[in-house]
């Protein structure tokens, strides 16, 4: 079966490619039934990303089960100079990438042999779930920034708390007029190398979800309405001074 799949808007798919390389070098791209897919985990295994485009955001969707092998920085660059329709089909170990504006433009991406197992993100118990603007998410985690290298995820008396310490300090308190919290008392720690790339994709929406517990991964969430971006973050389980 020929695999040609067409979005009428190709900043979904470019902006998505441009978040995951944030993390990775290298991906297999999943195509079947239920859309394009992608999960992947970052070299240091601390991170792991999964992007789920469903079928529905699909103007035209000709697949059988197809996986993609694909270098994301080549891939990321073609993208870019996408701006409106964009069709990718596959024929035997190439990507031709053809995209539609003012003129229309083909690309050919040669496809790479990855060997790895397929991954899923794994069902985690949380004890906390809380959805904030996204602005907000982003500015506390670029303020601890300016402070230190973590920061802490933190749920008391029905407050949701961002903190982070080093020889300075900051912390922002988010009551349930600010943030929708559905949450146990619980606190996790998390590497701001990590949340910093992971709040950009926070940008494409105007609310982000946090899934947390005591010392436990973080899972973040983005949605819109043709795409899921996901993030798993293992937290930084240390004694603090």
């Amino acid at each position: 079966m020929i695999m040609k799949i067409k979005l009428d808007n190709a900043t979904i798919l470019s902006k998505s490619i441009d978040l995951i390389s944030e993390l990775v070098t290298e991906v297999k791209i999943k195509i079947n039934e239920f859309g394009l897919s992608i999960t992947a985990i970052d070299p240091a295994n601390v991170a792991m990303v999964s992007l789920k485009i469903p079928k529905k955001a699909f103007s035209e969707f000709e697949s059988g089960n197809e996986s993609l092998g694909v270098n994301l920085d080549s891939l990321k660059r073609i993208l870019k100079r996408s701006g409106g329709q964009l069709v990718l089909e596959r024929k035997e170990n190439l990507l031709y990438i053809q995209m539609d504006d003012r003129i229309r433009r083909n690309f050919v991406l040669s496809l790479i042999n990855i060997e790895s197992e397929d991954k899923e993100i794994p069902n985690l118990e949380y004890s906390a779930r809380v959805e904030l603007k996204s602005q907000d998410l982003i500015d506390c985690v670029e303020d601890c920034a300016v402070v230190a290298d973590a920061c802490s995820f933190i749920v008391k008396d029905e407050k949701f708390v961002i903190e982070a310490k080093g020889l300075n300090s900051t912390r922002t308190e988010f009551s349930s007029d600010e943030a929708n919290i559905n949450a146990e008392t619980c606190k996790a720690r998390y590497s701001l190398e990590y949340l910093q790339k992971f709040v950009k994709a926070s940008k494409l929406t105007d609310k982000t979800i946090l899934n947390f517990a005591n010392d436990h991964p973080l899972k973040m969430d983005v949605r819109t309405e043709s795409m899921e971006l996901s993030y798993i973050l293992a937290p930084r389980v240390e004694t603090e001074d």
